[in-house]
């Protein structure tokens, strides 16, 4: 049985490198046709800067700094946006006051606002933390209402003819039962965050204090707007779509370890 589940998952991985890889491939047969002096990136150029980025200890740095930014800006949206959907989604009121502002602000883009958050907070991590949590808090918000309104009433109403508190049925009874919504707006607003991250970075070219690394972002602009080197510019590219995937498959697990039910 074990040795069928390996080669199950063994013929998915060969599937899903192969298409990769024909491409890696198809790119270096091409690049090699290409003048001695050419800019252009290739594979193994890209492989060679990457060694010298990771030995040079600059490209994790970045992405360090990048993922500290977007985790604390996520974890600031997640927690306004959580609370207030469920105040939404309880509070037919409430979400009538409110909602046409959620609504009048959600199609702005983060980049928007950017020039108002550098106005603000300058050009350093606060403003890198606000872009990510004004992304990351409008995906939160409405999914956790959707969720909160899909909650079976007849749970809510029989924990209230038991006396229980407002604050322990939001809690105990429309918590969990939102929960897969949830977690669903959270998978999508900690991509939406990373992604942010990288643009306020790129348009700002974002530095912390004390001296630290800007950020991939930053790393990326560096290579565009002084050194011109497109073998860089790739590298941080792949970090940027592996650190998202990664990501991504980080938040699968979680949503079926706290929701095994679901297929």
């Amino acid at each position: 049985m074990k040795n069928k589940t390996f080669d199950n998952r063994a013929s998915v991985l060969v599937r899903n490198l192969t298409l990769p890889v024909l491409l890696i491939v198809v790119w270096q047969i091409w690049a090699s046709t290409l003048p001695a002096g050419s800019p252009a990136p290739a594979p193994l150029k890209v492989l060679q800067t990457l060694a010298d980025l990771l030995s040079a200890g600059s490209l994790l740095s970045a992405t360090v700094q990048s993922l500290g930014r977007v985790v604390l800006g996520f974890a600031l949206a997640s927690v306004l946006g959580i609370a207030l959907g469920l105040l939404m989604g309880s509070s037919p009121a409430m979400r009538e006051n409110l909602d046409p502002i959620i609504e009048s602000f959600r199609p702005i883009a983060p980049m928007a606002i950017l020039p108002i958050a550098i106005l603000w907070l300058g050009t350093g991590t606060p403003t890198a933390l606000a872009i990510v949590a004004y992304a990351s808090f409008f995906p939160v918000l409405i999914n956790t209402v959707h969720g909160v309104s899909r909650v079976d009433r007849k749970l809510v109403l029989a924990a209230r003819t038991m006396g229980i508190s407002r604050a322990t049925i939001l809690t105990r009874v429309v918590l969990p039962g939102a929960l897969p919504a949830i977690l669903l707006g959270t998978r999508l607003a900690m991509g939406v965050a990373w992604t942010a991250i990288i643009a306020a970075e790129l348009a700002v070219g974002a530095k912390s204090g004390g001296g630290g690394s800007g950020g991939i972002g930053q790393m990326m602009f560096v290579f565009y707007a002084y050194n011109i080197d497109l073998n860089a510019i790739v590298v941080c590219m792949a970090v940027v779509g592996v650190v998202a995937l990664l990501i991504d498959q980080l938040f699968r697990v979680i949503e079926k370890r706290l929701i095994p039910w679901r297929p």
